[in-house]
């Protein structure tokens, strides 16, 4: 008799990771768990379209790394910062559609904020048949607002943990001179430290989650 193979479940979290913070890694890990994931991959943006500022690609896809090795469930890809241009999310999913193929299901990780914006991305359309949608919600986000439309992915709604935590907010602490530790895993920590990020006025974007 055939045996029947169990498809993999696939969690892809976008975001510019600038830098990528432990309410990243909490939101993944509440993912991974609830939804029963088998790996939750870390997609640095390359060139998010939706933003006018943003650090060096190479820093952010370091950090990644750094901040995911330690949980065997979790990747990160440099698919998005390898490609020229505007970084689209329904490139990003296609691209992992195409690789994985039909038997693996693929869940798009975002905020539940993003989410009310969902029919301003790029061809957002196309993503009912590429993957799920699981919406984090944040600290004081009110969930009656996430009604879906027509046409939109399958939606999740997944409660994390009171976290607020923002990169914005990290940045600015490195530029003044204020502590990060436990905002970030410490080897993120001594990564943007040795390589004096942060450390001007320039101001970055933020992230999906």
């Amino acid at each position: 008799m055939e045996q029947e193979r169990k498809a993999s479940r696939v969690g892809v979290l976008g975001g510019t990771f600038d830098p990528i913070h432990v309410g990243h890694l909490i939101a993944a890990s509440e993912a991974l768990h609830k939804l029963r994931l088998d790996l939750v991959m870390f997609v640095p943006t390359g060139q998010p379209w939706q933003k006018d500022a943003f650090s060096n690609p190479e820093d952010r896809y370091q950090m990644t790394i750094i901040g995911t090795a330690p949980n065997r469930h979790f990747a990160a890809s440099r698919m998005e910062i390898d490609r020229i241009g505007p970084t689209f999310t329904i490139d990003t999913m296609q691209a992992l559609r195409d690789f994985h193929g039909d038997g693996t299901d693929l869940f798009f990780i975002i905020g539940a904020d993003a989410v009310l914006r969902l029919d301003t991305w790029h061809r957002f359309e196309g993503l009912e048949k590429l993957a799920e949608i699981i919406a984090v919600t944040r600290p004081g986000f009110d969930l009656a607002a996430l009604r879906p439309q027509p046409g939109w992915p399958h939606l999740h709604v997944l409660e994390m943990p009171r976290i607020d935590i923002s990169s914005t907010d990290i940045r600015e602490r490195v530029r003044t001179g204020r502590p990060i530790e436990y905002l970030v895993p410490a080897a993120v920590a001594r990564y943007i430290s040795e390589n004096g990020l942060y450390l001007s006025d320039g101001e970055a974007g933020g992230d999906h989650v």
